[in-house]
């Protein structure tokens, strides 16, 4: 079979010899999207000289290091968010980024801020999931008094510095998620608050939003104290199962933070009223299976690609925009599920 010639890949890529030429001998003087393109021509008729190419379509490539640390591997949402960070990374062709993508099982304040000071060590921005510390603030600070920008990741962070932020707007989820209840309960009752820690801001401001949409339009409902799962599937199965016991008027349930396959098999297993409803956070297999069989009435979840690629994006331009400049603000626009919408 007669071996592709730069004509033939001239052809292919739909650009001129002489441009071939270039990116070949000079790759600088072409402009990086005609390099990407000549590389998938060449990559597609199999073009004796691909190493050259390749080396030409990274000549001139901005570079970028960063780190990204998630919480535990085997839950299903951080799992996928992984997988969603690294595909984005993938996506970029027009630059060269490497990902230091690390998870978590041991989520105590001084294991995190371990891993975010030797993350901050190697790579040039850092985004994090992590519940507001003294002990984790003082890490941020440290980072970036090295010139690495950090960002909080789904849950804000405040340290001395000024820390960007990537994710939902609390308030906003907090309200939207009352919003459900009070329009679909029929009698007003208690409803029980679940959330994974505290300390995650996040889940705080869900909680805010939440209780000042019932403030203003509907009084007659008692929101209980919320109670803390610490991210734990058992712990919020057992919380749901005394809730249930002991407020037999129980008309929902809300559930902000970890532990929701816990309270969804604790919901599964009790009585509830007929209009009883319950909101849940992110999507995946578990609580799809909810939606579709009534146990959840809405999710409010994260756009996974959107999440990742400002991600990326505000990591990369905080980067660019130095220590001295201020931090990057991204509030996603969430997604809202039911029943019908799977």
């Amino acid at each position: 079979m007669k071996r592709p010639t730069i004509p033939d890949l001239a052809k292919a890529a739909g650009v001129s010899v002489s441009t071939v030429n270039r990116v070949l001998n000079q790759p600088e003087s072409v402009r990086s999207l005609t390099r990407e393109r000549v590389l998938s021509a060449a990559e597609e008729i199999g073009f004796y000289g691909l190493g050259t190419i390749q080396h030409a379509v990274r000549t001139g490539r901005e570079t970028h290091k960063l780190g990204i640390l998630l919480h535990q591997k085997a839950r299903t949402f951080y799992r996928n968010l992984g997988e969603a960070m690294m595909a984005e990374v993938k996506r970029r062709t027009d630059e060269t980024v490497t990902l230091s993508l690390e998870y978590l099982d041991d989520l105590s304040p001084e294991r995190v801020a371990e891993r975010l000071i030797a993350l901050g060590d190697t790579c040039e921005a850092v985004a994090l999931v992590a519940a507001q510390h003294p002990i984790v603030a003082d890490a941020v600070d440290r980072v970036m008094a090295k010139g690495v920008p950090v960002a909080g990741l789904i849950a804000p962070l405040s340290a001395h510095g000024n820390v960007s932020y990537i994710g939902l707007d609390g308030w906003k989820v907090g309200r939207t998620a009352a919003w459900a209840f009070g329009n679909i309960v029929r009698e007003p009752g208690k409803i029980g608050i679940l959330l994974g820690n505290h300390r995650y801001r996040n889940q705080e401001l869900n909680e805010s939003g939440f209780r000042s949409y019932f403030r203003e339009h509907h009084s007659d409902f008692t929101l209980l104290e919320p109670q803390a799962t610490y991210e734990s599937a058992a712990a919020a199965r057992e919380l749901v199962e005394r809730l249930l016991k002991d407020h037999p008027d129980l008309c929902g349930l809300l559930i902000s933070g970890g532990g929701i396959t816990g309270a969804l098999a604790a919901l599964r297993e009790g009585t509830t009223r007929d209009d009883f409803v319950a909101v849940g956070y992110e999507l995946f297999d578990a609580t799809r299976a909810a939606l579709i069989d009534g146990t959840l009435t809405m999710v409010i979840s994260h756009p996974m690609d959107a999440l990742a690629r400002e991600t990326i994006s505000t990591l990369i331009k905080a980067k660019k925009a130095g220590s001295d400049a201020g931090a990057q603000r991204v509030a996603l626009v969430f997604d809202i599920y039911t029943s019908e919408n799977m």
